[in-house]
This record gives C-alpha cells, sequence and structure tokens, in this order.
C-alpha cells in the first residue's frame, strides 16, 4: 500500500528529532476524537511527535485535528487495511524510536498515562507495552464483563490477549524485527503479539496506564468485527475452528453473561445475552471459514473482510 502524496501531509516537524512518534488512525471520530487529543496533549510527557492518518472522514474529524500540531495523512476509506497502514504510516511518517499508537476514540486517564505506558520500554524491561482500558460509563453490561476478563486491575493480561493497540507502544527496533502482518483485515495487535511470545520478545500488560474505550456494538457492527477477527485468527493461529467449539464457546459466555447481568439487575441485557453471544460467535465462526479457505488456496485479497466491516460501521 502506498499513502498518498506528502502534500496531503500538515503540520509542523522541525527541530530535532522527537524519541516517541504517537500515531493516532480516525475515521468520522468527531463525537470522541476531542477527548483522545486533549488527553494526550494534557500528558506531563511533550516530547512526542503526533501522525494522523484518516482514512476518509466526512464529518467535523479533520477539524478537529487541525487544531492540534501533528501531521495530517488522508487516505481513501477503501485504502485502510490496518497492518499496511501502520506498516507504512510508521516508514513514511514516523521518525521517534518508540512508536506509540493510540486510537481516535481512546482517552487517557491521567496526566501520567503515557509515561506510566512507556516506562517498562525505557527501564529496558520490555519492547512493546500495552494500556489497561477502562469500559466508558455507558458501556453494556456484557462489555463491562468481557473488559474486566481482558484487562485485570492486578497481574498479567489473560493468554488470549497478546497485545492491544488502542493505547500501546512498541520500540521501532522491535518493529522492524515483525512488521504488522497484512494477510487479514483485522488483529494485527493480536498477532504481533503472538509472534512476540514465540520469539522471547517482551510485552508488557501495564494496568496502572489507563485510558477509557469501550464500543455497545449493535449487532450488525458486532458481525463485522467478529467476521474480521475469526478471519485473522486462522491466520494467526493455523487451526481448524470447529462448530462443536463454537457452540460450546456460546454456552459458555451466555451462563457467565447470565451472573454479570444478574448482579447488575440488568434483565434486558440477560434476554439479549443468547442472540448475541449467537452472532458472536457465528460471525467468528464464518470469518474463520474464510481465513481457512484462503491459507488452503493461497488467496492473498483480503477485501472481503474489509467489505464486511465498512458496509457494517
Amino acid at each position: 500500500m502506498q499513502l498518498p502524496d506528502p502534500a496531503l501531509r500538515t503540520g509542523p516537524f522541525d527541530g530535532a528529532r522527537p524519541r516517541v512518534s504517537v500515531l493516532m488512525r480516525s475515521k468520522n471520530s468527531a463525537w470522541v476524537i476531542g477527548q483522545a487529543l486533549a488527553g494526550l496533549y494534557s500528558q506531563s510527557r511533550r516530547d512526542f511527535e503526533l501522525v494522523v492518518v484518516d482514512s476518509g472522514s466526512t464529518d467535523r474529524t479533520l477539524e478537529i485535528v487541525r487544531g492540534y500540531p501533528c501531521r495530517l495523512v488522508q487516505i481513501p476509506a477503501t485504502a485502510y487495511y490496518p497492518g499496511a497502514v501502520l506498516n507504512q504510516a510508521i516508514r513514511e511518517s514516523c521518525r521517534g524510536d518508540i512508536i506509540v499508537f493510540q486510537n481516535s476514540d481512546v482517552a487517557p486517564l491521567g496526566p501520567d498515562a503515557l509515561d506510566r505506558l512507556l516506562a517498562p520500554i525505557e527501564r529496558g524491561e520490555a519492547e512493546a507495552a500495552f494500556a489497561r482500558q477502562l469500559p466508558r460509563p455507558e458501556a453494556d453490561t456484557w462489555v463491562r464483563r468481557d473488559y474486566e476478563l481482558a484487562f485485570p486491575e492486578r497481574g498479567p493480561a489473560p493468554p488470549y490477549l497478546t497485545y492491544s493497540l488502542p493505547l500501546a507502544a512498541v520500540t521501532r527496533a522491535a518493529w522492524e524485527r515483525h512488521p504488522f502482518y497484512e494477510d487479514a483485515w483485522g488483529s494485527e495487535d493480536t498477532e504481533w503479539g503472538a509472534w512476540a511470545g514465540k520469539h522471547g520478545v517482551r510485552v508488557a500488560y501495564v494496568a496502572d496506564a489507563l485510558v477509557m474505550h469501550s464500543h455497545n456494538y449493535t449487532l450488525r457492527q458486532l458481525y463485522g468485527r467478529r467476521f474480521i477477527e475469526g478471519e485473522a485468527d486462522a491466520f494467526i493461529y493455523r487451526k481448524h475452528e470447529s462448530a462443536l467449539s463454537l457452540a460450546r464457546r456460546w454456552a459458555a459466555s451466555v451462563w457467565h453473561d447470565a451472573g454479570a447481568h444478574a448482579r447488575a439487575r440488568d434483565w434486558a441485557g440477560l434476554l439479549a445475552s443468547p442472540v448475541r453471544r449467537a452472532v458472536y460467535q457465528w460471525a467468528y465462526g464464518r470469518g474463520h471459514r474464510l481465513g481457512e479457505r484462503r491459507i488452503a488456496s493461497g488467496n492473498r485479497d483480503a477485501s472481503i473482510g474489509q467489505k464486511t466491516v465498512l458496509a457494517r460501521s
């Protein structure tokens, strides 16, 4: 993938080379990107540059972004393939020795979130790090339950969460060893974390680097997200996904959801759980089967996953 001509990039980039480059991706994020940018520029650490890659925003996103010192890269929505976009942006636009990833819908909580995130890297204890995500106040009960499992207050992250980019960092040297994969449309962070675990590259989960981030997906949106996660996992783990394993996970998730909804007295959520988790697993299974077929045939076209997400976003 080739990013557009540099004439589309704006922002002051004179002076000494920064140690840290912050890379933010956006599309129609006007409802929240102001929180993300204000949180970033409220950090006690200020020795960073910001690169924003926008994939076709039609709302006020670009107007808000231009109110902050940054380099802006604009690409069409159809050119947005996460792994490829990240790799090209790091190569062409980011100058730092440490790359920080912040989603445009992620708000740092407190002025020391960035310092805390970078501490294990700067102490030489890790080559990459990711922050603890707390759900938004309006998050659904099942979302809160999933986040509590994925982002514990203490101890390590669960094995399935190998790396998570909403707020994360990596040394340029570690990224150069293994750029983000481009085989499937999504889960570029999961693949990178899985690779790191196999190759002795240290990834730190920083529980005291706090950000706010969550989504209350509609069933349509949930289908798109889980479809591309299933396709990606086929490429990452190279395992067959059976209908029986999907059914078992559906049953387990509905059971655990029931406890969370009962404790929250969220009876509407309880009633919706079986259907929601059925979509969750069904979409994953369909995406995984697509990935398995692509691997078997040598098909390198990742556009089906992209179209599935874009049509439901």
